[in-house]
């Protein structure tokens, strides 16, 4: 029952890392090389992409989506969907995927002649299942090695660990004042329960 609980927990902590993983913006230093508009046909990976966007007819088994194709400073490619997140989730508001996509367009470069572009995003790419991340912003980098830090990332979770803390303080309260009794009653059914998941022994 032990290696149970542990297997919940630890099955909790994977979808939760993978949760924020997704979710949370990330900063990604790159050259734009080309803009483009592709008709997309949704299927089993639909779950990666973004609703319709505010005005649009919903419910549709295709529609055209921007792409923004991008090289990082090791010459590895990465593309990038550009799509309204609406009043959807995750909740970055975002209704500006012309002018996200013209700013992109004005920031291509060469591999001779590069601008560094930071894109701030959510989302993963995968090739197998042809997901792409969601640009959600683009702004001139520094330069490739420009260091970013943060610190919205940060202050969300550390919010997580401070309702966490609080969480786990309250359940050892309720395991302290209601379940021990019951763990320590050698004549409770419940407490035989409760013993192989939590360990200990009736006195």
């Amino acid at each position: 029952m032990v290696y149970v609980k542990w297997t919940f927990i630890a099955v909790i902590a994977a979808l939760v890392f993978s949760f924020l993983h997704y979710t949370l913006p990330q900063h990604d230093i790159v050259r734009i090389t080309n803009t483009e508009v592709r008709r997309i046909d949704f299927g089993d990976n639909s779950i990666f992409w973004a609703g319709s966007a505010p005005g649009t007819a919903g419910g549709v088994a295709n529609r055209d989506v921007h792409f923004i194709e991008t090289f990082r400073p090791n010459d590895k490619p990465m593309v990038y969907r550009n799509e309204d997140t609406g009043w959807g989730w995750p909740p970055y508001f975002k209704v500006n995927t012309s002018n996200l996509q013209a700013m992109a367009r004005d920031l291509i470069s060469t591999k001779e002649n590069p601008q560094w572009v930071v894109v701030t995003h959510y989302g993963w790419r995968n090739e197998y299942l042809s997901i792409y991340p969601n640009a959600v912003a683009v702004r001139p980098a520094e330069g490739p090695d420009e260091f970013i830090i943060p610190w919205f990332n940060i202050a969300v979770l550390f919010s997580l660990a401070v309702f966490a803390a609080w969480v786990w303080t309250v359940f050892a309260r309720f395991k302290e004042n209601r379940i021990e009794p019951l763990i320590d009653d050698p004549d409770s059914r419940a407490g035989a329960v409760l013993r192989r998941l939590f360990g200990g022994g009736g006195r």
